[in-house]
């Protein structure tokens, strides 16, 4: 070989090399991947999904690997997607996206969700239905919070979902309304918003409950829970999947597979669909859902402005849901005669088991003999429905 083709060869190499491509937006989407890896790896800041979303974030942003391309994602004159160009020309994370796209996986994630949720609570104590409601209150206030902002509906509607605390909810509304179109945000942002405000659960949630109760209600000791028949049990499932869809039916695929995977737990008579649900098919699901939506976090979307007012809306909406949960408590502390300690209420929000968790141990400080999380669990679990009756509101309003 001649040197000067051999230069030429060498010339060649390293200009389609990554080291020669890369850009200085690439490098610090980089750097935001390796700290979100070093959240999910060394605070433990729900590393199920963080993680791969963070590795997912770092693929897409090395230079020519050529996994993902957000062009095949955007709307042809008919307001659809081509699918079959997706197919035919797409990478490994933009066929993963699909089940993204076309809300396969966050009602999957769903089904492995109900396999592991306890209902004894909520059905129990019917009540709690209430204190789920009223945390879904900061959904619609940072709707209109953030369509003040200037975000238009569709965006809206996917940064106000965050303030359930429910990632596949969040996930699942803005794929339906960011789907096609030209936004300032895509579904990556809001997904890492979702699930940074799910993992400051403990941090946000404690002072907000301190600061609406006294210690007096926070000492209040609840009457232990009535003892739920497995016929209950069974039939709730049953019974919630019809009432839903008759109220919102949009709200459907998400509650029902929810309720599905229930029956599954409660019925006792598919153990073997139980346990895949749970295990393997939520583990796979949860791999490639994280992966594919930290694809998406390019840094044309994540280093703007927008993102900045996006984490703010976002902490707003989930410290409105969780002081709405709280105060609606208060009432019902009142018309109960001081029997129902209003700290249950901010578990309202949809973040499970956690935010039952901060119930107790907010509780616990003011009596180490007050045990809370069991009675917690029931606005815990209906915070779980809230949040998709609460997307598939949104969806009915703007889609």
């Amino acid at each position: 070989m001649e040197i000067g083709s051999f230069g030429e060869t060498v010339q060649g190499l390293l200009n389609e090399s990554g080291i020669m491509n890369i850009t200085w937006q690439q490098v610090i989407m980089i750097f935001i991947s390796f700290v979100f890896m070093y959240l999910a790896v060394k605070k433990q800041f729900e590393p199920l999904l963080l993680l791969p979303i963070a590795f997912g974030m770092l693929l897409t942003n090395l230079p020519l690997s050529g996994m993902y391309h957000p062009e095949l994602f955007i709307a042809g004159a008919d307001g659809h997607v081509d699918f079959a160009n997706v197919l035919h020309n797409g990478g490994l994370l933009d066929l993963l996206y699909l089940g993204v796209k076309l809300q396969i996986f966050p009602p999957l994630i769903f089904l492995g969700i109900g396999c592991m949720t306890d209902f004894g609570p909520l059905i129990a104590n019917p009540k709690s239905f209430l204190l789920g409601a009223a945390a879904q209150i900061g959904i619609f206030l940072t709707f209109i919070g953030a369509a003040f902002f200037g975000f238009t509906p569709e965006e809206a509607g996917s940064i106000a979902i965050i303030g359930g605390a429910d990632g596949p909810t969040a996930i699942y509304v803005s794929t339906q309304l960011l789907a096609g179109g030209d936004f300032d945000i895509d579904v990556g942002v809001i997904a890492l918003a979702a699930y940074t405000y799910m993992a400051l659960v403990p941090v946000i949630q404690p002072p907000i409950m301190r600061l609406l109760t006294t210690k007096e209600e926070r000492a209040v000791k609840m009457d232990s829970l009535r003892q739920v028949s497995k016929t209950e049990k069974i039939l709730f499932p049953i019974i919630v999947t019809i009432v839903i869809n008759f109220i919102v039916p949009s709200a459907t695929p998400l509650v029902g597979m929810l309720m599905l995977g229930n029956l599954f737990k409660e019925s006792g008579v598919v153990g073997r669909l139980e346990k895949t649900a749970q295990n393997e098919l939520m583990n796979i699901v949860t791999i490639f859902l994280g992966v594919s939506v930290g694809a998406t976090t390019t840094a044309e979307k994540v280093l703007s402005p927008k993102f900045l007012q996006v984490l703010l809306l976002g902490v707003v909406a989930f410290a409105v849901g969780t002081a709405f949960g709280v105060i609606f408590g208060k009432i019902m502390y009142l018309v109960s005669g001081k029997k129902i300690n209003p700290l249950i209420g901010s578990a309202g929000v949809s973040a499970v088991p956690m935010a039952a968790r901060i119930s107790q141990k907010v509780g616990a400080e003011t009596d180490p003999t007050n045990f809370l999380l069991m009675h917690a669990m029931g606005p815990n679990v209906a915070g779980v429905i809230g949040s998709a009756v609460a997307a598939g509101v949104l969806l009915n309003i703007i889609g």
